[in-house]
């Protein structure tokens, strides 16, 4: 099964990275987040990659071209330019870079990579989230359901610290941390898609959360899956601190990689 990523976008709330790089390729403990997306789908079993490349893809391009010659030792002979690899690193990954556009929406970046998706069910997700969530069990509760396509619902972290109110809500009784509870269900990625979709998506410039998704509710074709553990996304400077910040203390949530592995063959 394959997991397409959407990595073309600006990047416009993350500036301060994105200037110089996409933001899919910014860094959180010294691996792009990428990478740590990536790592997700390859503990569940999912190592065929189809990722949707627009502003400065060719830094993306560019990443995995080197991908094993970053993760190794070697030695460099400059006048014969013979390279000697001491220390094989990297990953067991099949990935497949594709120019969706500059300035292509979400649909029509996923369009553009329908050849080579082919017609099977695949996983689709955003270049700048994590979770610990259970990939396997999304695409066997997405089969269960028969439907055409899978969302995965997240409660939206909590930014602020929140106010406890007096009964009249005139006065503050004190102060506590914004809860989980306290956040709207959004759409946190991580969703499993039929081929069938394609045929919702007009072009470049639909929005797949727009009119594709918003045609498959109306025809009854659009399950939910609840995650309810942990979930967060890069969307600006603060996030990465965050992630950073979880990732350094070694208790990062998605660092689900390091746990034994899962048994796969309900995916197929």
């Amino acid at each position: 099964m394959k997991v397409v990523i959407l990595a073309g976008g600006f990047g416009t709330r993350i500036s301060e990275e994105s200037v110089t790089i996409p933001k899919p390729l910014v860094e959180i403990g010294n691996m792009p987040i990428l990478w740590h997306i990536m790592k997700i789908y390859a503990h569940h079993g999912l190592t065929d990659f189809v990722i949707c490349c627009g502003y400065k893809g060719n830094l993306i391009k560019d990443y995995f071209l080197n991908f094993s010659h970053r993760n190794a030792d070697f030695t460099i002979d400059l006048g014969s330019r013979d390279i000697e690899v001491h220390r094989r690193g990297g990953e067991d990954w099949k990935v497949t870079l594709v120019d969706t556009g500059l300035d292509t929406m979400t649909g029509g970046r996923l369009r553009r990579v329908r050849d080579y998706v082919g017609d099977e069910t695949f996983c689709l997700t955003y270049g700048d989230g994590v979770s610990d969530i259970d990939v396997k069990d999304t695409i066997a509760f997405h089969r269960a359901q028969g439907t055409l396509a899978t969302v995965t619902a997240v409660q939206q972290p909590g930014r602020f610290g929140a106010l406890d109110l007096s009964p009249d809500r005139t006065r503050v009784n004190g102060f506590r941390e914004k809860s989980m509870s306290d956040g709207h269900l959004i759409n946190g990625g991580f969703l499993v898609l039929e081929p069938q979709v394609f045929d919702f998506i007009e072009g470049d410039d639909t929005v797949f959360e727009q009119e594709p998704l918003h045609a498959l509710t109306a025809r009854g074709q659009l399950a939910v899956y609840h995650h309810k553990g942990y979930w967060q996304n890069m969307d600006t400077l603060r996030d990465k601190h965050v992630l950073q910040g979880l990732w350094e203390s070694g208790k990062a949530p998605w660092r689900i990689w390091d746990r034994p592995s899962p048994k796969i063959a309900a995916i197929g």
